[in-house]
């Protein structure tokens, strides 16, 4: 992960980094083998720098930390999973283009 305003969250740390926190959190459920998650990694890299300050970008390994991702019925990856306030706000799945994944998330943000 090259992205200093990305992090990375475990079954232990997601509750306080995602569900605690202030900011609306998107989270990039991914796993090292998927094709698609590591396609998208430039983007997920992207949107965090373009919404810094609006938007928390946290990346979520399904492979070492799967009880979190089995909590919240993520079947299929990429997953990018928006909460705020502690709940799940929206749910986008698979890789496309930045503009359109950029789109898909603004438009859920308050």
């Amino acid at each position: 992960m090259s992205n200093a305003l990305v992090t990375e969250t475990t079954d232990d740390t997601f509750q306080k980094e995602v569900l605690e926190s202030p900011t609306p959190v998107l989270v990039d459920f991914w796993a090292p083998w998927c094709g698609p998650c590591r396609a998208m990694a430039p983007a997920v890299d992207q949107l965090a720098q373009d919404l810094d300050g609006k938007l928390k970008v946290v990346k979520h390994n399904t492979q070492d930390h799967p009880n979190t991702a089995a909590q919240y019925g993520v079947m299929a990856i990429p997953c990018f999973v928006l909460f705020e306030g502690g709940k799940e706000k929206a749910r986008i799945t698979g890789g496309m283009p930045y503009p359109k994944f950029k789109e898909a998330v603004e438009n859920y943000l308050s």
